[in-house]
């Protein structure tokens, strides 16, 4: 009878141990497939990710990797690279209604703005995002719904703290080369996204990210372009100044020969 139990359990030990990894599998991949599948849906470019772990027990995970592509016509190759991102996930809630995720933070992602204030590439990602939810919100102020097809996009979220910090933001414009000046954008940090009953959907969420990363690159890239505008300014002046002193040395050497 001993031996008998002894085996049930080993069985049963086996069981739980392969149910483990099947379920931590499944959680990965289908996170990852996911985001390389609903994002690009969404913002209409590509975006990849190397990969993503989940511990199914503690719900604390790990993401590697993540890269936004362009919009057509753009020259840079990234909109947006996470090298690194932590997360952490209420393991029991991906079988509920709401998926809860107690912390999401993205360490140090290099940003590309490309173009100017009115049009770059950033802004239209955000701008593909909004058509793909219809709008930024109803006339009730309710949250819009994703466009059909887009079903992954409408699961149910909570995020009760997400954080962007030392992102790199890289100035490209037209004329001044690529990484014209490189910024280190101030913290993004929100909270209790989605505590409500409704929770907030991961096309919301997206828009939601997007909007706060336009907000302070655009901004901080304003900054930089008037930097730059007074850097071509100075370099101006200054070639003029040289090229006033080279036509007043020969002047002066034309007047000895003269003489």
């Amino acid at each position: 009878m001993k031996k008998l139990l002894l085996r049930i359990g080993i069985v049963v030990a086996v069981l739980v141990v392969l149910a483990v990894v099947a379920v931590k599998l499944f959680l990965d991949s289908a996170v990852k497939k996911g985001v390389e599948t609903i994002g690009p849906e969404l913002t209409k470019v590509s975006i990849t990710l190397d990969s993503i772990h989940i511990s199914v027990f503690s719900g604390s995970g790990s993401i590697k990797e993540l890269v936004v592509g362009n919009p057509e016509g753009y020259k840079t190759p990234t909109s947006i690279k996470v090298g690194f991102a932590s997360l952490a996930v209420k393991p029991m809630s991906v079988l509920g209604d709401k998926i809860i995720i107690p912390s999401i933070h993205l360490e140090s992602p290099e940003i590309t703005f490309e173009g100017g204030i009115g049009k770059n590439n950033l802004n239209q990602i955000l701008a593909n995002v909004e058509a793909a939810t219809g709008g930024s919100s109803t006339s009730n102020g309710a949250n819009a719904q994703p466009a059909a097809g887009s079903k992954g996009a409408s699961r149910k979220l909570e995020v009760d703290d997400f954080l962007i910090s030392g992102a790199k933001l890289n100035v490209s414009v037209m004329g001044m080369g690529t990484n014209s000046r490189a910024i280190t954008l101030p913290d993004i940090h929100l909270t209790n996204l989605g505590t409500g009953p409704g929770g907030i959907t991961v096309a919301d969420l997206t828009k939601k990210v997007l909007q706060e990363i336009v907000g302070s690159a655009t901004k901080s890239a304003a900054t930089a372009l008037t930097g730059l505008g007074k850097d071509a300014e100075n370099v101006g002046k200054s070639a003029e100044g040289e090229a006033g002193k080279i036509g007043k040395g020969i002047e002066n050497l034309l007047k000895k020969k003269n003489k």
